[in-house]
């Protein structure tokens, strides 16, 4: 049998940037300087240039980033607890444990069952006198705004908050998620399209004060040295980390389009109707974190592919409602959501995939019966 297909060869990834790398990790180590210095204010500089927005605040990973903006937020007097905020139903956990942390009280909204993604109607139908903000996710890498949203947010004064966790890189209509709302949460998490080599986030806004606010609570509170104003945490992004960040910033429009190559294999070659894709994009914008397929047969799908030497993984088997964290909402139904968790099936996915590796995943696929 052929080589296993990794689902994500990290190896392979970094090996692509390997030599910037090393030199990003040398320089900092000869600095003797590893926190809150040069490579941390580059970092943002360039992050926040890269995504369009006004600031950039390195943080320690990406659910700190989403936590930090609401808490901000509180600190402002723009939320209070008990303030509600709504976010998909089918999104990764770190969405809603930032909003549950704070105080406020998510309010779980069904996706569209064939895109995946938070619609207008759905939001418009879930706002009450104490919704203050609307979290968009861009779960898989696909952009999940859409001008009617925006719209939403305005008419009823509303903060739109985006989860870019999956999605760095990630176009609308020639703008880059991240800088679509009033702010952003980023992780940079290893496996990301913008991956560090351990922990990493950061938040995005052009709001000044929020910005100030959010730094400050990122630094146990404090905005001078020994002088606290808030009851803070310890959430920076470390010298090495910032600095690998911005070695790997410079490649990774590139790294994005090879993505979208991969992606276009798999869409011009699956054609089993066991594996369901999503809608392919109009804009070819979206940057393909992860390639998800959906089956009704997903475990035995699995299990083939793993037969045939392809490592699969699932995102997410178990729905936020059903986590045992948030036993209360046990009993709700969601069923679009809990289908596409039943079903979900994420295919190999990386700037270090070769086309035949590709077509090999896409053969695999349609031959399972």
């Amino acid at each position: 049998m052929n080589d296993t297909i990794k689902f994500l060869d990290l190896q392979k990834v970094n090996a692509l940037h390997k030599k910037e790398i090393d030199e990003a990790v040398a320089r900092v180590v000869a600095s003797g300087w590893y926190l809150l210095g040069g490579e941390n204010r580059e970092f943002e500089r360039e992050y926040a240039a890269f995504i369009g927005t006004e600031h950039a605040i390195g943080c320690g990973n990406g659910l700190d980033a989403l936590t930090l903006i609401m808490r901000a937020y509180m600190e402002m007097g723009v939320m209070a607890p008990g303030d509600e905020i709504i976010v998909p139903a089918n999104t990764y956990i770190a969405s809603i444990l930032a909003i549950t942390e704070n105080g406020l009280r998510p309010v779980l909204v069904e996706p569209d069952p064939l895109s995946c993604q938070i619609t207008p109607e759905n939001i418009e139908k879930a706002i009450t006198e104490r919704t203050k903000a609307v979290m968009i996710v861009h779960l898989y890498g696909l952009c999940a705004y859409r001008e009617e949203i925006s719209e939403i947010c305005r008419r009823h004064n509303l903060k739109l908050i985006e989860d870019n966790a999956q999605a760095h890189g990630c176009l609308y209509d020639g703008r880059r998620t991240g800088s679509l709302g009033d702010a952003a949460g980023h992780s940079f998490y290893p496996g990301k399209n913008l991956g560090a080599l351990g922990d990493a986030g950061a938040v995005t806004t052009s709001d000044s004060e929020l910005a100030e606010t959010i730094r400050a609570l990122a630094n146990y509170g404090s905005q001078k040295k020994y002088v606290f104003r808030y009851k803070g945490r310890n959430s920076r992004l470390d010298e090495i980390q910032a600095a690998v960040l911005r070695a790997k910033l410079a490649h990774l429009d590139s790294d994005n389009r090879r993505r979208m190559e991969i992606a276009d294999i798999y869409f011009d070659l699956i054609r089993n109707p066991e594996a369901r894709m999503l809608p392919r994009p109009e804009r070819g914008s979206d940057v393909y974190h992860i390639f998800p397929v959906f089956s009704a047969r997903r475990d035995e799908l699995q299990s083939y592919l793993a037969l045939s030497g392809i490592q699969t993984l699932i995102h997410y088997p178990i729905p936020p409602h059903r986590q045992e964290c948030y036993g209360d909402w046990n009993n709700l139904s969601f069923p679009v959501t809990e289908k596409i968790h039943r079903e979900e099936l994420s295919l190999p996915m990386s700037p270090a995939m070769t086309d035949d590796e590709a077509i090999r995943v896409a053969e695999a696929v349609n031959s399972f019966r």
